[in-house]
């Protein structure tokens, strides 16, 4: 039982690491290729790393065992470890994630472009 739970658990933060990491690689790279600056820099990204790391192992080394992992088949040793339903929700998450993070950033990179109001400034 504690064996299929490990297992698990392994798989859901490969599953969410992987997502958070090709989110933070995508981005880094398509900003720095379209803006000329790269959105995150090196110590952001390693400060996402660090606290995705921590919150996902806490979170998933906590989940106690259930009598339910009992009545499944075990896996195979040949198994791969990223399944290919894995890989469709990592895919399918880093594109809804990407979506969003790109929207905000564009949003403001074109507010950024746009000429300011001299009067604006002057009150400022």
């Amino acid at each position: 039982m504690w064996g299929r739970n490990v297992y698990d658990s392994i798989s859901k933060f490969l599953q969410f690491q992987l997502t958070v990491n090709v989110v933070a690689v995508v981005v880094a790279f398509t900003g720095a290729c379209i803006t000329q600056d790269s959105p995150l820099k090196a110590v952001q990204m390693l400060w996402v790393n660090l606290i995705m790391d921590t919150f996902a192992s806490l979170a998933l080394a906590t989940e106690p065992p259930s009598e339910s992992l009992l009545l499944r088949k075990p896996y195979g040793r040949n198994k791969p470890l990223i399944s290919r339903t894995m890989l469709r929700n990592i895919l399918g998450h880093a594109a809804y994630q990407l979506v969003i993070i790109f929207t905000l950033l564009f949003v403001a990179f074109q507010r950024d472009q746009r000429p300011q109001d001299p009067r604006r400034e002057e009150r400022l």
